[in-house]
């Protein structure tokens, strides 16, 4: 392993058991030459002593927002600019919903706000709080803004339950979060660096009335993690997306559209000069032939409504097509016969890969937060079994990028 470039680490310590594992990252950290500083949340002091943090750091332990000897010298904003990056391990439910909001309430969440550093979370909790609603659309919300996650495991809980929430082990997180955000050019995404990228997601809305519009289940989160996965490998990323109860991703130029004409529009004009084209909207096959002005009525004397639809532009062969096209990937969901029909899709439109996925399987695809998907080229088929849609945007990332 090359020499370590000396880091300054703000290391975040939350209150949950997995605490104990936190007095091991200080020890690692120090190992590869960083400088530590711990911060306490109140609920960690309940788990795990300061002095235990200050003798391992060889620093003093933060854990009071108003210091008096500290704010002297606004400390907390001292600390939040002295830190290369922060990491929080362990990262309880609380304290995820805590940084989803911007809450500042403790010195750990004021730090979170006030600094410019990259920050890393390694989440714990019990198998039911991972899983529940409310924590997942957290963890949606702050990898938008550009927070690492590392994790969890899945495995047996100090509660006896057995399932995802175990914080993974430090060498492990140390992996993730050190080699991979300090020292692996490659790793940390500088493989599409210089590159830019084109992305869709979500659905389209094709107007019936003033009220009413024919559109589809996407929810866009495998888009945006694709977008994400994007920006995180270096590359310059536009997203044109569809309407999404998602946020707009930092540092990621996205373009709001309804239908499928002005997303067609709008991907024709951001195409020039992109080096990589993804089309991952659910975007509508037809649309009406005439859009009522007027709300259109129910009436007593007719059962049926008959409604003339026409086929809407092809984004994904349209940019195909192109003269000095970009490398171009398209999706394929499909309900029945998944590899046989994403070939197909592969071959008519001529693509270089596609990312198919059943979504007729429970648990995955539409509105979940996990997929399981298939990378296939005109001569290769790569199956990545389920996992969370972040993880699998990065090995999409990692084979676009091998096949550059």
């Amino acid at each position: 392993m090359s020499e370590p470039k000396k880091l300054n680490i703000l290391l975040g310590v939350t209150g949950g058991i997995a605490a104990y594992k936190s007095c091991e990252l200080v020890r690692r950290l120090k190992d590869l030459g960083a400088d530590v500083r711990v911060v306490l949340t109140s609920g960690a002091e309940a788990f795990v002593t300061p002095l235990t943090f200050q003798a391992l750091s060889g620093n003093p332990v933060h854990a009071e927002l108003l210091d008096p000897a500290a704010e002297a010298g606004m400390g907390h904003i001292e600390l939040a600019r002295w830190a290369d990056r922060i990491l929080i391990a362990p990262a309880t439910a609380n304290f995820i919903s805590r940084l989803a909001n911007g809450n500042a309430e403790d010195l750990l969440g004021t730090l979170c706000l006030a600094t410019n550093a990259p920050i890393a979370i390694a989440p714990a909790m019990n198998q039911a709080m991972w899983a529940n609603a409310a924590t997942q659309t957290n963890i949606d919300r702050i990898e938008q803004l550009g927070v690492q996650i590392i994790g969890p495991d899945s495995g047996i809980q100090a509660c006896g339950d057995i399932g995802a929430g175990r914080m993974r082990e430090p060498a492990n997180i140390l992996n993730d979060f050190w080699h991979k955000e300090a020292h692996s050019e490659l790793s940390t995404g500088q493989s599409l660096k210089g590159k830019k990228v084109v992305i869709t997601a979500g659905p389209t809305r094709e107007a019936l009335d003033p009220v009413r519009y024919l559109s589809n289940h996407s929810s866009g989160k495998m888009g945006y993690a694709l977008a994400i996965a994007c920006r995180n490998a270096g590359a310059e990323t536009t997203l044109v997306s569809g309407p999404v109860d998602l946020p707009a991703p930092l540092g990621i130029e996205r373009i709001s559209v309804e239908s499928c004409t002005q997303m067609h529009t709008e991907v024709m004009q951001v195409i020039k000069n992109a080096d990589i084209f993804i089309g991952t909207a659910a975007v509508a096959d037809y649309r009406a032939a005439e859009v009522s002005e007027q709300k259109i009525k129910k009436t007593s004397d007719n059962d049926n409504l008959n409604i003339q639809l026409v086929k809407n532009p092809d984004i994904l062969a349209d940019v195909s097509a192109l003269s000095s096209r970009p490398f171009t990937v398209g999706f394929a969901a499909e309900s029945e016969k998944l590899i046989e029909h994403a070939r197909l899709k592969l071959e008519r439109k001529k693509l270089d890969l596609i990312v198919a996925n059943d979504i007729s399987a429970a648990g995955i695809g539409f509105q979940s937060n996990e997929n399981a998907v298939t990378i296939l080229s005109a001569t290769t088929e790569d199956k990545i079994t389920q996992a969370p849609k972040r993880l699998i945007a990065e090995k999409i990332v990692q084979r676009i990028s091998e096949s550059l």
